[in-house]
């Protein structure tokens, strides 16, 4: 799975409206009904996403892109999965007499079969990394348990996903975990209407887009370059002095690469993945190597899959844009 520019592009862009980070509020306390709300939001954004891909495109479309039964069969029970994860939290929520977000306006950059299936692994990858952030966080053991309960659904939907595009369905013996704000700047930038009565207390980060590259990302051996980033960063104050880190989110394990500055003092760039990364990798900037808090971070997260060294696919990338 190569996340197409299409999709890193459409991401930045939505992702404009983002608070800027000189006026970022601590990290906020949060409750049970805020994690469910906050997960709620997310699972109405998949539910979404698969009712229309299966509106979208037929049974007959998926088999003629390379994905044969029982492939659409299994995206159908995915779709219930998630309907019954909205139908779950809800009642929940409104058990605990708290008010439930609702369903708001999406739009996905998905344009045909295999762009739909990239950008569902995508979309499964993050609801992983959402839950399993989330969990410390939970404090009622009842609601601990169901969490766990849909993050093992939805661990097993990005599996099969990513095995159906010919990804290994388990890269890293660990999943990544996103805090709050990391999982909303990525959500958010699908939500481009509609009205919640409830407000979650998060806020997005500045946007981070990936030049294209008509070559596969690889651990020890491929360089990143972040578009227009540098120019960015100095929107917020940051100087061609300020130390700068590429933090990788790979597992449990965060690896940070000082970045420089390149094309006309316009990008930021790292001349080599690091070792130890493998699948689909969150990349964030920031003030700091060590402290990787919302406080520090400048940008992102961007997503990039790498691969092991010496095992990058052959089939070649399509041409950048």
């Amino acid at each position: 799975m190569h996340l197409p520019t299409t999709l890193a592009v459409f991401l930045a862009a939505a992702s404009t409206f983002a608070s800027p980070i000189s006026k970022r509020n601590p990290t906020p306390s949060v409750t049970d009904p805020i994690i469910l709300n906050y997960a709620l939001t997310l699972e109405y954004l998949e539910r979404k996403f698969y009712q229309e891909g299966l509106a979208n495109y037929t049974h007959a479309e998926f088999i003629a892109a390379g994905f044969p039964d029982p492939f659409y069969a299994n995206l159908e029970e995915i779709y219930v999965d998630e309907q019954t994860h909205v139908a779950f939290l809800s009642a929940a929520i409104k058990a605990a007499n708290y008010t439930p977000t609702v369903e708001l306006v999406y739009t996905f950059p998905a344009t045909d079969v295999k762009s739909f299936v990239t950008l569902s692994s995508v979309l499964e990858g993050v609801g992983v990394s959402a839950y399993l952030g989330a969990a410390a966080s939970i404090m009622n053991k009842d609601y601990l348990t169901a969490a766990g309960a849909i993050l093992t659904v939805e661990a097993r939907h990005s599996s099969y996903i990513r095995a159906s595009l010919k990804e290994s369905p388990f890269p890293n013996p660990f999943d990544t975990p996103l805090d709050f704000d990391e999982v909303y700047s990525l959500a958010s930038a699908f939500i481009t209407g509609g009205t919640s009565p409830v407000t979650l207390p998060f806020m997005a980060f500045p946007p981070l887009a990936l030049q294209c590259s008509q070559y596969y990302y690889e651990a020890s051996a491929s360089s990143v370059t972040f578009h227009d980033a540098f120019t960015n960063a100095q929107k917020f104050g940051i100087t061609k002095t300020t130390p700068i880190y590429a933090v990788f989110f790979s597992g449990l394990t965060k690896y940070p690469v000082q970045v420089r500055i390149t094309n006309t003092n316009v990008d930021y760039k790292i001349d080599t993945i690091p070792a130890g990364i493998e699948g689909m990798t969150y990349v964030v900037l920031s003030k700091s190597a060590t402290n990787v808090t919302d406080e520090n971070i400048i940008a992102g997260p961007a997503i990039l899959e790498v691969y092991p060294n010496g095992m990058v696919p052959t089939t070649p990338l399509p041409a950048c844009a």
